[in-house]
């Protein structure tokens, strides 16, 4: 990272950017085009879980390339000043690298679906019921993280 004096290093903190964050960007990459598109998401283990359709222009580019940069942020606020060269944003961000992969297992896609839920619903430890008929219409995603990065700017 260029500027040091912005990174974040504490693993702890980076785990609570990644709690607190609503939506996670994935960028994927096809025929050297870049597409991205926001994302609900969960986290653990060092895993970013995603859902999505079975069908769509993301999954078609992971089959091809699951190569997958991600990002988050929080606290993202517009710092002004009366020089024009002088204005900012103060936030905390999280990018990270990873490889993609789909859970087909049953049991496996119920616990990241339930990862999912716990970010939203706060109940760390609840378990959610879901019927057959949807998990057989829900891609789940695992990436496995390779790198985190954590930046934050005015804070």
């Amino acid at each position: 990272m260029r500027r040091s004096d912005k990174e974040i290093k504490d693993k702890e903190t980076i785990k609570l950017i990644l709690k607190e964050a609503q939506v996670c960007r994935i960028a994927l990459c096809d025929d050297n085009k870049p597409y991205i598109v926001p994302m609900s998401f969960g986290f653990a283990d060092n895993n970013l879980y995603l859902h999505s359709a079975t069908e769509g222009l993301k999954i078609d580019i992971i089959h091809k390339n699951n190569n997958i940069c991600f990002e988050v942020d929080i606290k993202n606020e517009l710092v002004k000043s009366e020089s024009a060269c002088n204005w900012g944003m103060k936030y905390y961000s999280i990018v990270g690298f990873g490889k993609a992969q789909f859970i087909e297992n049953y049991d496996e896609k119920k616990n990241a679906l339930d990862i999912i839920m716990q970010k939203y619903t706060e109940n760390d430890n609840e378990s959610f019921e879901y019927s057959k008929t949807a998990l057989n219409k829900t891609t789940v995603i695992k990436v496995e993280v390779t790198k985190l990065t954590g930046k934050k700017s005015g804070y």
